[in-house]
């Protein structure tokens, strides 16, 4: 796909990046997304074991290139709000700290405004509430290469077979109409 002035940038975390990556990659109007590392306070670019080691204050994220006449961003945050659990603080799954929080870093006042309307809306539609931090985009930092498309590349891993590819078949559920080809 040739690269587009129309590209818009989202940029959002959701707990391990891998499972971030690999839900949002699946969209129809997704052109690209990086793993990456966005939020912390800690000088120059941090390497994957420093924002583990939770003392960096980044979080894991992925940048998501993406056509707006195809997918909006009200639509991306939507999937990505209930691809993941955003009502539990610093935590998904059994991934704790803060570079697991639920995350939404926007890029101008309207990505804010409507970051703040798609969590309000849906806000009903969980349990609890919903504690996903929104917070103007500083630095964007990408992950090691061995971080990128990791789903795709590892799927037979541990890992990856019992967290993300769950998350794959509810979307498959739940947002069929809006998947790539490939993955109907």
């Amino acid at each position: 796909m040739s690269q587009s002035n129309n590209y818009e940038l989202a940029t959002l975390g959701g707990g391990c990046f891998w499972c971030v990556e690999a839900v949002l990659q699946r969209l129809k109007g997704v052109h690209s997304i990086t793993s990456g590392y966005s939020g912390g306070n800690a000088p120059g670019h941090p390497t994957y074991r420093e924002v583990c080691s939770g003392l960096t204050g980044h979080a894991e994220v992925v940048q998501v290139s993406f056509d707006p006449t195809i997918i909006s961003y009200q639509d991306l945050l939507g999937i990505f709000l209930t691809s993941h659990d955003p009502t539990t603080l610093n935590r998904q799954g059994g991934d704790v700290g803060t570079q697991y929080r639920s995350v939404i870093f926007y890029h101008n006042d309207k990505q804010k405004e409507i970051a703040q309307d798609v969590v309000k809306k849906l806000g009903s539609y969980f349990d609890d509430p919903i504690v996903t931090e929104i917070s103007p985009l500083d630095k964007f930092y990408p992950a090691e290469s061995y971080h990128q498309d990791y789903y795709n590349n590892n799927q037979s891993q541990g890992y990856c077979a019992m967290v993300i590819t769950p998350k794959i078949v509810k979307l498959k559920q739940h947002f069929a109409d809006r998947l790539k080809p490939l993955d109907n």
